[in-house]
């Protein structure tokens, strides 16, 4: 809800409909982990995660109370969405590492892939109903009362952490302290080629084809001529099917590389049609394929690194997962946003479903590579 009514205030509020304001929002709000995730890394390596977990979401609802009270009291500027924003990001840049290292400890290795894509699922979930009620808030009550209420949304949260029970979780080698820290992230990916090209995929879908806010409120204020009921619905429609693929991520085994290249050109192919829709009605039916393609590749990429990674390195790599999952939308943000200020919403989606083909290629690439030095390599040894 909260994000709904963040991006809906600076485009039709703040601003005269500027699809780079939102940008720059975007990359305030996500581009931290990507600075922070030194830092994040070693804290998720080294302390309880349940105790950061309380800290963060403590202080997300205090930023979302603050955020709402300025709003209402008429106080509230472009700049003060900016530094809230990118005090969220930097709370954000513990938050999420902290919660996705936290499966293993309340499931174990076994489970885990089901774990994540379970959770991706409740998440999307809580995405397919957020903005259509805060579309419906927004005109009814307003932007202000919104964030309060997400302010209060987090009180289920805190007392969800606060009563687990601590004894029943699955132990979890922690590191201990290690010269280099973040560094030794990076060298472990170094050796890992599989894990590198995953997060290479990540990257370039993440920098340039994860943009929905502004792919979505473009589309729907610029080229649809909707309102806020209609941004909603259509977020709506995109959550309908992340849903879809982490459910279907959810049944399968344990993910592979195979499944990030098909769902990378699934993305690129979803989204191209989507930018070509006539209308919001297949616009939203194209969201649904997107969406689906998306989750499957997002939830996938998740999976398969933290399974491939060794359990005392995790949080690091976790760190870095997040840093560029997050960290990285922020860095196309601003040209997104540019492309559909300039050429017209259409082309800025098109443009980010061609990261889904070049990341496609690249997976595809080293597939075939790894394949023929394993020929190679088998006839070598016969």
């Amino acid at each position: 809800m909260q994000r709904i009514a963040q991006d809906w205030l600076v485009l039709t509020q703040l601003t005269n409909h500027s699809g780079t304001a939102v940008g720059i929002v975007m990359a305030l709000q996500f581009g931290p982990p990507l600075i922070l995730m030194p830092i994040a890394g070693m804290a998720v390596d080294h302390f309880d995660r349940r105790r950061i977990l309380l800290i963060t979401q403590s202080a997300m609802a205090l930023c979302a109370l603050i955020l709402g009270l300025l709003v209402i009291a008429g106080q509230i500027t472009l700049w003060a969405v900016y530094i809230f924003a990118g005090a969220i990001g930097c709370i954000s840049a513990f938050d999420s590492p902290a919660r996705q290292t936290f499966f293993a400890e309340l499931v174990g290795d076994e489970d885990l892939p089901n774990a994540v894509a379970l959770n991706a699922s409740i998440f999307n979930s809580a995405q397919l109903i957020g903005p259509a009620i805060s579309g419906i808030l927004i005109s009814i009550i307003g932007v202000g009362w919104v964030f309060i209420i997400n302010a209060l949304s987090f009180a289920g949260v805190i007392i969800s952490l606060l009563v687990m029970r601590v004894h029943e979780f699955c132990k979890i080698q922690k590191t201990v302290a290690i010269k280099g820290g973040i560094l030794e992230g990076f060298k472990y990916i170094k050796i890992r080629p599989d894990i590198f090209i995953a997060l290479l995929m990540l990257f370039i879908i993440g920098t340039y084809g994860l943009n929905f806010p502004i792919f979505i409120s473009t589309m729907s204020l610029i080229v649809f001529q909707g309102g806020a009921h209609l941004y909603g619905i259509l977020s709506s429609m995109m959550a309908i099917g992340s849903v879809v693929g982490a459910l279907y991520v959810a049944g399968r085994k344990a993910p592979n590389l195979n499944t990030l290249v098909i769902s990378s050109f699934g993305f690129g192919i979803a989204g191209v049609l989507a930018a070509v829709m006539p209308n919001g009605i297949t616009f939203g039916l194209m969201l649904l394929v997107l969406g689906t393609m998306s989750q499957i590749f997002t939830t996938s990429a998740n999976g398969f690194v933290q399974l491939s990674t060794a359990p005392m390195m995790r949080g690091r790599i976790m760190a870095i997962y997040i840093g560029i999952f997050f960290g990285c939308t922020p860095l196309g943000a601003p040209l997104m946003g540019s492309i559909a200020d300039r050429f017209g919403p259409r082309w800025s989606l098109g443009a980010g479903a061609c990261a889904g083909f070049i990341a496609g290629l690249i997976g595809l690439i080293f597939k075939l590579r790894k394949n023929n030095i394993d020929t190679l390599w088998y006839k070598d040894h016969q």
